[in-house]
């Protein structure tokens, strides 16, 4: 008998966790989030002066343009990749030891960043942050998920989707208060690699899923020597293919939607700014300070909305408010309206309920044994046609001379797709989480 086989039959069932263990779980999953969400922060308000200084460059504008199109492309990828290989690890090796591995690759990763010299190093090591950010999801949600009770998902779901924007959030202060310039910006990434304190922590005192480990035991001990199929190509193949194709179509509206569409909000709001007669340079920060702060009030209801009016209804009035919103915004609005935060509010609303939704659903397609992998999967594959639209959209600025309403006028349509796909999703409304 080897040792996995007498792990397993030492365990009948898994003792569920106790009130500590499970807010300890909670606690630490949404501050790994949060600080996700710097990262996220970091890309708009830090790469930029990075390049400008690392290039050592003021005037050309089009060349940094593709230089933070290249980096943000890079940290998206990484994020896939990572929602994949890291969604595996904590399919096989645990919910927490993979959580604690994605936050200390970000923060590590992110540290080094402050000793680059060249933008091909910079982008190397973004791809790297992204890796770890990618894989910190699904091990968070999953792990909270099967932690806590179905009663208490909803509101759980809430709770892990406003944790990114907390972060960003935090970062647009930061970008109000003090102006990131090319000649300073290298401290930002310190901040970044603060929560590798928070990976050490996660590694000693986090406990594993009691029904990962239940299920990992039950499996060992029906399969004996059979080696188990592969997480990844499970959620690839039937019965689950269809489910995962959903899933992506689903997770990756909101992400093209905010990185491929509403993101040009902040450029806009630059650029309107820095031309006014007395430029008022806090015009970006401000903009994306504002959608952060309405994106967690969202992301604390979105959760609690779903599970009132229904997982399917709630996503197509998401969609639709968003677009709606997104219209009117990028075709009736200009960055010096005294209307315009008011609309980048309300769109920064409607894209946190959907990061509210993504956690509450997407554990719900999958069993156990393939929650991490089909959340990373889901939730991360959509970065990489994130990246395509990323790299059109900047064709967009060329073609466009610059005119970002323009372009946040075509890019909005993306929601149109979200109305359609979820009307191809399973309603999973009145369904328990599945073992």
């Amino acid at each position: 008998m080897n040792v996995e086989q007498r792990e397993s039959a030492s365990i009948t069932s898994a003792a569920p966790l106790s009130t500590a263990g499970r807010y300890l779980v909670l606690v630490t999953a949404f501050l790994g989030w949060t600080f996700a969400g710097v990262q996220m922060g970091l890309t708009s308000l830090a790469v930029r002066p990075a390049v400008i200084d690392l290039l050592q460059i003021t005037t050309d504008e089009a060349l940094v343009r593709q230089w933070f199109a290249w980096l943000s492309g890079a940290f998206l990828l990484g994020a896939a990749a990572g929602g994949l290989v890291f969604g595996w690890i904590g399919d096989r090796l645990g919910r927490s030891r993979a959580m604690g591995l994605s936050i200390l690759c970000f923060s590590l990763f992110c540290g080094a960043t402050y000793f680059v010299q060249s933008p091909s190093q910079l982008i190397v090591l973004r791809l790297l942050v992204g890796f770890g950010v990618g894989g910190t999801w699904p091990n968070g949600v999953a792990l909270v998920s099967e932690a806590w009770s179905n009663a208490s998902r909803p509101m759980l779901a809430g709770v892990m989707g406003a944790a990114a924007n907390v972060g960003l959030g935090g970062m647009s202060l930061i970008g109000m208060w003090i102006d990131i310039q090319p000649s300073d910006w290298r401290w930002t990434m310190l901040v970044g690699a603060a929560p590798v304190v928070l990976a050490l922590a996660v590694f000693v005192l986090v406990p594993e899923s009691p029904r990962w480990r239940a299920d990992r035991a039950s499996r060992l001990r029906t399969d004996g020597n059979v080696p188990p199929r592969s997480p990844v190509v499970e959620v690839f193949r039937p019965p689950l293919l269809w489910l995962t194709l959903i899933g992506i179509a689903l997770g990756t509206v909101p992400l093209i939607g905010g990185w491929g569409s509403a993101n040009w909000l902040i450029p806009w709001a630059d650029q309107v700014g820095s031309a006014a007669e007395n430029p008022d340079y806090s015009l970006g920060p401000a903009t994306q300070f504002w959608r952060s702060v309405t994106s967690i009030i969202g992301s604390l209801l979105g959760g609690w909305v779903a599970s009132q009016v229904g997982r399917r209804r709630c996503y197509f009035l998401v969609s639709l408010g968003s677009l709606v919103t997104a219209q009117y915004l990028f075709r009736f609005s200009s960055p010096n309206d005294g209307q315009f935060m008011v609309f980048v509010a309300v769109l920064g609303l409607f894209n946190g309920l959907y990061f509210g939704w993504l956690p509450l659903f997407l554990p719900e397609l999958f069993p156990t044994h393939v929650r991490s992998t089909g959340a990373g999967v889901t939730y991360n594959f959509g970065r990489i046609l994130t990246v395509g639209t990323l790299f059109a959209t900047s064709a967009m600025v060329s073609y466009f001379d610059s005119n970002y309403a323009q372009i946040g006028t075509i890019t909005s349509f993306i929601f149109v797709v979200g109305m359609v796909a979820i009307l191809l999703a399973p309603d999973t409304t009145n369904k328990q989480l599945e073992d």
